[in-house]
C-alpha cells in the first residue's frame, strides 16, 4: 500500500476460528496439490551474508559506595546522569 496508510484492527484478531464438521468432511475430499518451488517461480537462495561474528566485550564488574552522596557524585561525574 502506497503510505501514508492506515491500517485498522477487530478486537477478535487472535481469537482462533474452529472448522465446523460439515466443512472438516468437504475438505477430506477435496485432492491435495503437491507443488515444487519451481512450479511457483520462488527464487530461494539465500540473500543474508555474514560479515563477521564477534563476542561482545565483558561486562566490567559494579562499584560499591558507601554512601547516597558518593553515589550521586559517581552518577553526575563518571556516569553523566544526572
Amino acid at each position: 500500500a502506497p503510505l501514508p496508510a492506515i491500517l485498522t484492527t477487530d478486537l477478535r484478531l487472535n481469537v482462533p476460528r474452529y472448522a465446523s464438521l460439515p466443512n472438516i468432511m468437504k475438505a477430506k475430499k477435496k485432492p491435495l496439490v503437491k507443488m515444487t518451488v519451481a512450479d511457483l517461480g520462488v527464487d530461494i537462495k539465500p540473500r543474508l551474508q555474514t560479515l563477521k561474528i564477534a563476542e561482545p566485550p565483558k561486562r566490567q564488574g559494579g562499584k560499591l559506595v558507601e554512601s547516597v552522596d558518593e553515589l550521586v557524585d559517581k552518577l553526575k561525574n563518571e556516569a553523566k546522569v544526572l
